[in-house]
């Protein structure tokens, strides 16, 4: 099998399960893209095998730390694998993250199930060239399933992969799907929403939020299809605002609000512009939640992703009651928590307010994270409560 030596102090010697291109120290063999290759050390000692892509700055990602061939036999045992894992975790199988790619041992591939729906995603060359066995190992248990391919994530252009959607297996591209969550029932469209359909990351932190909302005036900032907004609404509170640019997303949260009886205003414009009308016409709330968008993709784009979290805060502040609550979130990888944290307590600062931090939130548990692979983990947030007469 050919591969490739890596260098001393690379990071995979250190508990990662990637090999950048700067990272190695000799190839031996001639190695394809998309190929199972060796990773070894200076002293000819195996570290795992991996798939091997030279045109990615990643050139190498661990798979395995034994030597181990991409087969149906190793898919279908990962995947049982995943499954187990959450049901341990009292999760859900038939609506979670099923796969999610290092965490569960399969570098790219994400895997989201609404009930009989898959939604696949190989985000990395070897992944992607061995689709169909991903496929093969899915219908295995479950044969009737509609498998759909939601391959139109940027980050595939870095593998060299074009960007495609469709229905790998079973079903209709047209096809919908209901599902239930903190007690409020969406309609997900897994071939054209937006990621697979759904947030799934943030399931847990709709009730949480939403346990808080009772009576309070509720403003949900970069709503989507609206899951914070209506499990606030559900919880009894007063009064809700939910604003989303896009008037697709817009569309789509009132019709769950009608799915739901549920009362909530919608504007289909930017939260920034938003917020900025909102204190000229001295509009108040009580709970005002942020959920935007990753403001940036690329470690460059650090310090304006910052500036914005800035500002997008002191704006959020100059609107909260006496004893508002703000629970706000980032799910940019590249901002870490203290970065975050930091950005939150400048706006602060600038907003003339005090809080108190009452807790932290963290994706759900069917997105595991993995201590060594600090990519694992992107979502983050917290909940301030404002502290009057300061």
């Amino acid at each position: 099998m050919a591969g490739l030596i890596i260098k001393p102090r690379a990071r995979i010697l250190h508990g990662h399960d990637w090999v950048f291109a700067s990272e190695v120290l000799k190839v031996f063999g001639k190695p394809n893209d998309g190929d199972v290759i060796s990773l070894k050390d200076g002293r000819d000692h195996l570290i795992g095998s991996a798939i091997y892509n030279s045109k990615s700055q990643i050139v190498a990602r661990r798979f395995s730390r034994r030597k181990q061939d991409l087969d149906l036999d190793f898919f279908t045992r990962r995947i049982e694998q995943a499954v187990e894992y959450r049901q341990r975790r009292n999760i859900n199988p038939q609506l979670c993250r099923l796969v999610w790619s290092e965490s569960d041992g399969l570098p790219g591939v994400i895997l989201d199930r609404y009930g009989d729906h898959f939604v696949l995603q190989t985000l990395t060359l070897g992944m992607d060239m061995r689709k169909q066995l991903i496929v093969d190992a899915i219908r295995g248990p479950t044969p009737e399933a509609t498998i759909i391919e939601r391959n139109d994530a940027p980050v595939r252009k870095a593998e060299g992969l074009q960007l495609t959607t469709g229905v790998l297996s079973g079903g209709s591209a047209s096809q919908s799907v209901i599902v239930e969550i903190a007690g409020v029932k969406f309609e997900i469209d897994p071939l054209h929403g937006h990621k697979t359909g759904f947030y799934l990351d943030q399931r847990d932190n709709y009730q949480i939020v939403a346990d808080f909302a009772r009576d309070r005036r509720v403003l949900d900032c970069f709503c989507n299809q609206g899951a914070f907004a209506l499990c606030c609404a559900r919880t009894g509170a007063a009064e809700v605002t939910g604003v989303e640019e896009g008037a697709g997303n817009i569309e789509a949260a009132k019709s769950n609000a009608e799915r739901n009886q549920l009362r909530v205003k919608w504007h289909a414009e930017d939260a920034f512009a938003f917020l900025r009308h909102a204190a000229k016409s001295g509009s108040e709330y009580d709970l005002i939640i942020l959920d935007p968008p990753s403001f940036t993709k690329a470690k460059g784009g650090l310090a304006g992703a910052l500036r914005g979290y800035r500002e997008l805060h002191v704006r959020a502040f100059k609107l909260l009651s006496k004893q508002g609550l703000l629970a706000t979130f980032s799910c940019s990888h590249h901002v870490s928590e203290t970065a975050f944290a930091q950005a939150i307590s400048d706006a602060l600062v600038d907003a003339r307010r005090s809080a108190r931090k009452l807790r932290r939130f963290e994706q759900a548990l069917d997105h595991p994270v993995l201590p060594t692979i600090p990519e694992t983990e992107y979502l983050k947030g917290f909940l301030l409560e404002m502290m009057p007469g300061r």
